[in-house]
């Protein structure tokens, strides 16, 4: 198995999560998204999405979007599954995922900022103003349906689902840019409980072999 990832890209940790909670061994292959190393040709002919991450399971079978990876290697992969089988608290799960994966991070993403810089020239400090109120109306969401549904030291009970993979990165992230999560106490207890599992750590960004 094959993952084509940057250390950086959350939906690239999403995967990294969703692979070391299922204990399965993969082939890392870096790909430098900030130097536009997903534009190259030979790399485009394997994922014309032109961006990470990129799964090639053992069989040869390829999967891009994070979302699709993490359905696929559920369904392949039943241990340690990421998605309940019972309706509900699939769809609470869900819930969470999706106001992260598509409300979110489609908004805030290299792409996205990289666009804002240098096609509509917006200014550092409008780019981080930007960034701030997209996590402000994402995690505001979120923690009022953690609130109102989740339980137990992950999002939905003790252990790490969908809601959880998704999460971490995009709280992980929010650091990075400097937002302050002070007002967002369930999340933050659940990153911080998340920091402490071995496949979290595994998968940090800061443990991959292309971190700079």
């Amino acid at each position: 198995m094959q993952l084509y990832s940057f250390f950086n890209s959350s939906t690239s940790y999403r995967v990294r999560i969703a692979l070391a909670l299922k204990d399965l061994d993969f082939e890392y292959q870096g790909v430098n998204i900030r130097i536009g190393a997903q534009f190259a040709a030979e790399y485009v002919a394997k994922n014309p999405n032109k961006s990470v991450p990129l799964l090639i399971d053992n069989d040869g079978t390829q999967v891009t979007q994070s979302l699709a990876i993490l359905s696929y290697l559920d369904e392949k992969y039943p241990q340690s599954r990421l998605i309940p089988a019972d309706l509900v608290a699939k769809t609470r799960v869900l819930e969470v995922a999706n106001a992260i994966a598509c409300d979110m991070h489609p908004l805030n993403n290299l792409r996205i900022l990289g666009y804002l810089s240098k096609e509509l020239g917006v200014s550092e400090e409008q780019k981080k103003a930007w960034y701030n109120h997209w996590v402000v109306e994402g995690f505001d969401a979120v923690e009022a349906l953690l609130a109102r549904y989740g339980h137990g030291r992950c999002c939905f009970g003790d252990e790490p689902t969908l809601a959880d993979v998704c999460l971490i990165p995009q709280v992980a992230n929010a650091q990075r840019f400097g937002c302050d999560l002070s007002a967002y106490t369930r999340i933050l207890a659940i990153y911080q409980y998340c920091q402490t599992l071995p496949a979290f750590q595994q998968a940090a960004p800061a443990n991959q072999p292309d971190s700079q």
